[in-house]
């Protein structure tokens, strides 16, 4: 990929991208496949899976046998190759020392962000998920409708790569036909679920996942995605042509070196480079978004990690897309005599409201599952899953919580770990007989369940204390309400239910939502910040992720979401980045932007 250095940025650009994953991608490339001049800034170092994804290493060829360590908290050989929950020299704080209002900060340092190291998931929000507080009265609806991002579902499906069935289900969209790649079969683990869930009134369905199950229809797909721009339709069905479809060898969570799943280093920013209209700038570590004295965006200064110089860059509009919190960050950093809160904050909303998904995870042993014979039971995680399936209990307010969640498998002989198989200690013939026994016979549960925005999860700057670049750092308040900690002990029953009519011993567990329940950021699915609203006066962005008191500023990550689905939110990330950038295009185009 051409990559430059600072000393090579142009005077001005039409657009500035801060961040290179989901939101970032996506904006590049609708952006520079219509002809528009981008800079991209990222804030970690230049990443390439192609040449850098260690698909075939065991664990036993890793450091340490690949355990998680506290930078590689996913182990030796994930994606992630800088950053996590701890980044050196860029610390967050907490606003209580209280360990259950404590929120754990992702940040991928490396181009492509989190795109590298996610499970993939892609669901789309459905009707009511767009609309909830018309359902239930709690938090907020969105300013658009399921009707209005349906069609961006389709581009980003399509361009993408996304696997899974149509069926039918309440509040589970389908996609249109012919757009979604076949499934994987379920593997026996997840075959035996399905047939004693059943009984229970849970359907266990194929999984939508960003990963190629077969090779894109490279001759056809490009001109529906971009009709009348023959140009366009030419690079994007080379870099179709140049995806291989999954052969299901090792865990995506490593990155993919063929390209067979989603990531933006691999999908979006090849594309978007091959049009001749991206910049990328990596090390590039964003501290605010500049205005003229009329309040518009003239462009972004940021710090060049290489060399600690600070450096300002010029462009016609500004997208933030460096995730929710960090995105929210720059702009209470982007202050000034005009604006003494920070830039898009008329309504002090900045930083409010942020959630991330409520998880909870039960195992089992399952005896019917000991000494199977072997099969290929890696790569592309769990290949079904139960969607929500009590919208109309809950609807009649007999559950106790009023969002759902939906339930993610993990099952099958993986590339094992230390202490794989659960054999009794020991060694010789024996202790190996055992190991083959129970080696595949355990199951994994994992609830992923929406959260009710509130007002005391929220993010500020701390008045103290900066990073290593003289930056104010972010300060976490962290709350889970009632609804989630009701809503995750729920989880639990429901894992023990499945895994006892499997004929399975569950492990011990937490019927207690406040002991099930995840920490705030654990699920990496942070969102919120900088929600979209009807009004000015109670969102911070409009239904194009346009700010409502500087209209060349948008925010293209996670941060406009009302609210948090148990729908994982990058799908929808990148479908708002793509509606947003459309948007961008005609306002330029009218002489607006």
């Amino acid at each position: 990929m051409p990559i430059i250095a600072a000393n090579q940025l142009q005077p001005s650009y039409d657009v500035i991208v801060v961040g290179s994953g989901a939101g970032g991608g996506q904006s590049a490339y609708t952006l520079t496949m219509n002809g528009v001049k981008v800079l991209m800034l990222e804030a970690g170092r230049n990443y390439d899976p192609v040449t850098e994804t260690a698909m075939f290493q065991t664990k036993g060829n890793a450091p340490l046998r690949g355990v998680d360590t506290p930078d590689k908290p996913f182990g030796f050989h994930d994606a992630t190759v800088d950053g996590g929950w701890t980044v050196p020299g860029e610390p967050y704080t907490q606003a209580s020392d209280d360990p259950d209002q404590e929120f754990k900060w992702w940040r991928p340092r490396m181009l492509g962000g989190r795109t590298n190291h996610w499970g993939r998931i892609s669901l789309r929000n459905g009707p009511y998920d767009f609309k909830p507080y018309s359902r239930d009265g709690l938090g907020f609806d969105w300013p658009i409708a399921y009707a209005d991002v349906a069609p961006y579902y389709d581009k980003v499906e399509m361009l993408v790569g996304v696997y899974g069935s149509n069926e039918g289900l309440e509040n589970t969209p389908d996609s249109p036909e012919g757009i979604l790649l076949p499934p994987p079969k379920a593997r026996v683990g997840e075959l035996l679920a399905k047939k004693h869930a059943a009984p229970m009134g849970i359907s266990v369905i194929p999984i939508h996942r960003a990963i190629l199950s077969v090779r894109q229809d490279a001759d056809n797909i490009p001109a529906k995605l971009h009709p009348g721009n023959e140009r366009a339709q030419r690079i994007l069905a080379e870099a179709m042509r140049a995806r291989a479809a999954c052969f299901w060898a090792t865990d995506c969570g490593r990155g993919c070196s063929i390209k067979a799943n989603y990531q933006s280093t691999t999908v979006h920013l090849p594309p978007a480079l091959a049009t001749g209209n991206l910049d990328i700038l990596p090390n590039a570590m964003a501290r605010e978004v500049t205005v003229d004295q009329n309040g518009k965006a003239t462009g972004v200064s940021f710090v060049d990690k290489t060399t600690g110089k600070e450096v300002s860059v010029k462009g016609r509009v500004v997208i933030l897309a460096a995730s929710s919190a960090e995105s929210a960050r720059i702009l209470l950093n982007s202050q000034s005599a005009r604006f003494p809160k920070g830039l898009s904050n008329s309504s002090g909303l900045v930083g409010k409201y942020i959630m991330d998904t409520v998880g909870a995870n039960l195992g089992g042993q399952i005896p019917a599952l000991e000494n199977l014979p072997v099969h290929n039971e890696e790569g592309a995680g769990g290949h079904v899953y139960i969607p929500w399936w009590l919208y109309k209990e809950q609807a009649a307010g007999k559950l106790g919580f009023a969002r759902g969640y939906h339930v993610e498998f993990a099952s099958g002989r993986r590339m094992p770990a230390m202490g794989a198989g659960a054999g009794t200690k020991g060694y010789g013939s024996k202790y190996k007989e055992e190991v083959r026994r129970f080696y595949g016979s355990s199951m994994g549960f994992s609830g992923r369940g929406e959260m009710i925005p509130n007002e005391d999860s929220f993010c500020d700057l701390d008045p103290n204390v900066k990073d290593k670049w003289g930056i104010p750092v972010l300060r976490f308040h962290w709350k889970w309400s009632e609804h989630e900690l009701r809503q995750a002990a729920h989880m639990q029953r429901t894992f023990v239910e499945i895994i006892e009519a499997m004929g399975g011993k569950p492990s011990k567990a937490s019927l207690s939502g406040a002991q099930a329940i995840k920490k705030g950021g654990e699920i990496i699915h942070e969102v919120g910040g900088t929600i979209m609203g009807a009004n000015s006066k109670k969102s911070v962005l409009n239904q194009y992720n346009q700010s409502w008191d500087i209209p060349n500023l948008f925010v293209n990550d996670g941060g406009g979401f009302a609210s948090n689905a148990d729908k994982n939110p990058t799908l929808t990330i990148m479908a708002l980045a793509w509606r947003a950038s459309d948007f961008i295009l005609e306002e330029m185009r009218k002489g607006n932007l």
